[in-house]
């Protein structure tokens, strides 16, 4: 996290990583259509995009366009890519509908596999692959980024032989499509990738999902990570599928919570003065934008990764582009909070919004209707309670964040506890306050 501080009135710098995972990256490219067409983004500049397999794809063509500053260009590009990798025509329907069929029967019996290199369809699902990204870029044009530019583009990928995690740089590597490809070439379904650089590369599932660590080095103000992969289950895998599946999500979220973990672990550093401000570190505030479950009316069961389906994918990429909304509006109200902006924050609630305030919060209890909210947020909200900038805000069921509150008169009083909003619409319907843990 190399230094290097904004000057007054210019734009807040925001790095953005993207998680891979399937057809669910479909939620990742609807979190960048909105983002990217968003009159709030004016005042952000991107300064990196970084992804691993379905969200190297969705970085590249982000980052393509936005090279530009086409924003719109950048959700069209997104748009048709994903309408070109879904099953429209009748035999992709049949065959799709064959293999999500084949994955749930894994749930009941052990079916064979056969190795994509004994596999002919391997070989022509990765020359379609390729085809659909030469369609939406022109990688003859592509050159290595000058040193200073901005967005850059990082890619992962893991050379399979020397067990070594590489990610491509759009500042010392030129990408190309066989680029894309390694940190896509899932090794159950494409075969590794063989590139100029004498690696032999498998999906960057299996390293770092997405890389976090060298987008510090574009100096952002903030990284936002797209997370495919949930943290948390509601339910213990049992099925052979069901297991495969977790051991799979925990093993593609290590890297990812391991590098978020040493920001955090810099930024408190910072704040205690630990490390001095000003110097080799500055401090970045992370923000996760969580693909829920809950709220997705389909199933996201282990075969649905290989889903195809134009009404799945749809509805993914709809579920993107609200969770979007909710963080963009999330974003508005934290600034507001910020600011200490009295008016501004009560405003963000709606007419029958309501705020559960536990211990270690002042004034523990529940507070209905615009009067006792306009009260609790006057006396307590802008007064006591702060944003703790060290700690995620994470956008998933709901938002939360990590906050402060001054319990005592003395600095070894400050505690600490978690702020959680939902949302409905623009409006905040219920704000929670607790004790972290």
């Amino acid at each position: 996290m190399e230094a290097g501080e904004r000057t007054a009135g210019s734009r807040k710098r925001i790095a953005i990583a993207c998680q891979g995972g399937g057809s669910h990256t479909a939620f990742t490219a609807g979190v960048l259509k909105r983002l990217l067409r968003a009159e709030e983004l004016k005042g952000y500049e991107v300064v990196g995009l970084s992804g691993t397999s379905g969200g190297a794809v969705c970085a590249l063509l982000a980052w393509h366009h936005l090279q530009g500053g086409n924003g719109a260009g950048a959700a069209e590009a997104l748009d048709a890519f994903w309408r070109d990798n879904s099953a429209t025509a009748p035999h992709e329907q049949v065959i799709n509908q064959w293999t999500v069929w084949a994955g749930n029967l894994q749930n009941v019996i052990t079916t064979p596999t056969i190795s994509p290199y004994y596999n002919v369809f391997s070989e022509i699902g990765l020359g379609e692959f390729r085809r659909m990204l030469e369609r939406r870029v022109d990688f003859e044009r592509l050159e290595v980024q000058p040193e200073g530019s901005h967005p850059v583009l990082i890619v992962g990928a893991v050379d399979v032989l020397t067990g070594e995690f590489r990610a491509f740089d759009s500042r010392r590597d030129k990408i190309s499509a066989e680029m894309i490809l390694a940190s896509a070439a899932i090794p159950t379904l494409f075969r590794s990738v063989r590139l100029d650089d004498g690696g032999t590369y498998w999906d960057g599932l299996f390293s770092q999902n997405p890389p976090v660590r060298e987008l510090t080095e574009a100096g952002p103000d903030e990284i936002w990570v797209i997370q495919i992969n949930p943290k948390e289950t509601e339910t213990e895998p049992r099925t052979v599928a069901e297991i495969a599946d977790r051991r799979n999500e925990l093993s593609g979220n290590l890297s990812l919570h391991q590098e978020l973990g040493f920001i955090e672990k810099i930024d408190r550093m910072l704040e205690e003065g630990s490390l001095t401000r000003g110097g080799k570190y500055k401090q970045i505030v992370v923000r996760v934008i969580e693909l829920s479950r809950a709220r997705l009316s389909r199933s996201l069961g282990t075969a649905s990764k290989l889903n195809r389906d134009p009404r799945f994918i749809e509805d993914l990429m709809s579920h993107g582009e609200a969770q979007a909304e909710e963080f963009l509006t999330a974003l508005a109200f934290e600034e507001a909070w910020r600011s200490r902006d009295l008016d501004s924050m009560a405003g963000f609630f709606a007419e029958d919004a309501e705020i559960t305030s536990l211990e270690p919060f002042p004034s523990y209890g529940t507070y209905r209707g615009k009067r006792e909210i306009r009260r609790f947020v006057s006396e307590h909200l802008a007064k006591e309670i702060r944003v703790d900038p060290t700690k995620k805000q994470v956008a998933q069921n709901r938002v939360a964040w990590t906050v402060r509150v001054l319990g005592g008169d003395e600095p070894s009083d400050l505690l600490e506890g978690v702020a959680e909003a939902e949302f409905r619409g623009r409006k905040i319907k219920a704000l929670r306050l607790y004790a972290e843990g």
